[in-house]
């Protein structure tokens, strides 16, 4: 029964894991995807190049870190705070690193 509650936790935790990444990069890349003024700079390879990337980074760092920490420290509560903080770390680093590329928005 115990495997069960922590396998289901480990599941859990990687949606929450994706869900937060996708969230905290999509304001981002709505500038790839509306195109900016006038639409002239639609860039949709976000949405099928990046999103899935985000989305497979953000429940697998924080499940990695979990199952880590269970296995090194067998205390579902401590690895779940490390979880926490791979979770954290992950999106700071995708916030401080990508930036949608933008084109100038007048070359004239």
């Amino acid at each position: 029964m115990r495997e069960e509650r922590l396998g289901c936790a480990g599941i859990l935790l990687a949606a929450f894991g994706a869900v937060v990444a996708v969230l905290a990069w999509a304001p981002r890349a709505r500038v790839s995807v509306h195109g900016g003024f006038e639409g002239m700079h639609r860039d949709l390879s976000v949405l099928y190049v990046d999103l899935p990337l985000v989305a497979a980074g953000g429940a697998l760092v924080p499940l990695a870190a979990w199952l880590l920490a269970l296995r090194a420290l067998r205390r579902p509560w401590l690895a779940a705070a490390v979880a926490a903080g791979a979770l954290a770390l992950g999106v700071w680093g995708l916030l401080s690193w990508w930036t949608p590329s933008q084109r100038p928005g007048f070359t004239g």
